[in-house]
């Protein structure tokens, strides 16, 4: 099992996607918060930049900003066992686990993917489990044509997460017609959460009349997101939540450099600028907004309906 004080057994690539090496020094703490908020997914398992951070010293760097907390989010096998011994072990972190869609392509290739949604669904019955995912599609990475285990292990997770009575976390890359359509063909989880929101205007307002909710991570920061500030604009002030997707998506303007939960705050304040609103009332919306998402992190209980 990886190491829940280290994260160690991943780490991400020195090069972006563009080839380019990246600058792998963290950025500098931001401002404080005025009002404490929580990254709603986050994989302190994966390794960035040229020092190791440990998990409670990561926590401990966003709590000194106004990050009271996260959701550790794990991929596949290893990342999700990893999540249930770090939430045994620090308090101010929830959990989500599953099979990330990509993953399920790999799993069914090797023929082992029925064996790796058995597990998983043994590790989301954890009371600090609250949500499944992330799970979804992605046609970036996995060509449409090959898809049908991605299709297979998104169904299984929705079905799951309706089952136990926990949140859903959808990974949507390229994907959003399709993704759209197996949410609207099957019962659905208490809430639904699109990580990283990455559509436009138009699935804002599905999200809206649906009540699914919309996590914004760095990228809306980016000069080339504007249909994500648009969707941000529109999006009911009841459904917006804030994620880093750490150690990825860092906000501008350190683009490309390591991502930590402690950057957040770059995320609300470029997301309350968007929308207009007082940073302050933006942060204790973000939070009621994720707790009634995933309860309370002081507490083993039920979630509240989302």
């Amino acid at each position: 099992m990886d190491d829940a004080r280290t994260g160690a057994g991943r780490r991400r690539s020195s090069t972006g996607e563009n080839g380019r090496s990246r600058r792998l020094t963290y950025p500098p703490a931001p401002e404080p918060l005025p009002v404490p908020v929580m990254d709603n997914h986050t994989h302190l398992d994966f390794h960035d930049g040229l020092v190791e951070v440990e998990v409670a010293a990561a926590l401990d760097a966003a709590e000194r900003v106004g990050v009271a907390g996260a959701v550790q989010v794990g991929c596949d096998l290893e990342s999700s066992r990893f999540t249930v011994a770090a939430i045994e072990r620090d308090p101010r972190l929830l959990g989500a686990v599953a099979i990330h869609p990509n993953d399920a392509v790999r799993y069914a290739s090797r023929g082992d993917l029925d064996a790796a949604l058995a597990e998983i669904e043994a590790l989301a019955a954890h009371p600090r489990v609250r949500a499944v995912g992330e799970t979804g599609l992605d046609y970036f990475r996995t060509r449409r044509e090959d898809a049908a285990p991605q299709h297979t292990a998104f169904r299984w997770h929705l079905d799951l997460a309706h089952r136990l009575g926990k949140a859903l976390q959808i990974h949507d890359r390229d994907a959003h017609e399709d993704v759209v359509a197996i949410l609207q063909d099957a019962p659905e989880p208490p809430a639904v959460v699109f990580h990283s929101f990455s559509g436009d205007a138009e699935l804002a307002r599905l999200c809206n009349d649906r009540g699914w909710y919309l996590s914004f991570s760095g990228t809306v920061s980016f000069g080339n997101a504007d249909a994500q500030r648009e969707a941000l604009r529109i999006a009911r002030p009841d459904r917006v939540l804030v994620e880093t997707d750490a150690p990825f998506l860092t906000p501008h303007p350190h683009r490309g450099r390591p991502n930590a939960s402690y950057l957040i705050p770059v995320t609300v304040r470029s997301m309350a600028a968007t929308r207009e609103v007082d940073v302050a009332e933006f942060c204790a919306t973000l939070r009621e907004n994720t707790e009634r998402v995933y309860g309370s992190w002081s507490s083993d209980g039920p979630v509240p309906a989302g």
